[in-house]
């Protein structure tokens, strides 16, 4: 009956979520968005593409709340948008400093 997704509308839908939300989501919420009633065979696909979009930059997973590796994904994990990198960015080295 219903047709699997591909890459793309997996991706979209991911995004889409994590999109409208500052929180990280499970990637069963994904799986869900796309099949609701048979979302199950979808979870290594929506995985698949958790690893695409963190290799990209775009999104990162979390386990045990803290970012992991693509290649490490295994388990229960959390996605969520990829972060800027906060603190720590005063003067680059070497300014605002006297050299005599």
């Amino acid at each position: 009956m219903s047709r699997t997704p591909g890459p793309e509308a997996i991706e979209a839908e991911m995004l889409r979520r994590l999109d409208a939300t500052e929180k990280s989501i499970c990637p069963s919420e994904v799986a869900r968005g796309l099949e609701a009633e048979n979302w199950r065979p979808l979870m290594h696909l929506v995985r698949q593409a958790a690893a695409r979009l963190s290799a990209a930059g775009e999104v990162e997973i979390l386990r045990k709340g803290k970012p992991i590796a693509p290649e490490a994904m295994h388990g229960v994990i959390r996605l969520r948008r990829k972060r800027a990198p906060t603190g720590g960015a005063g003067p680059a080295q070497g300014e605002g400093g006297s050299d005599a």
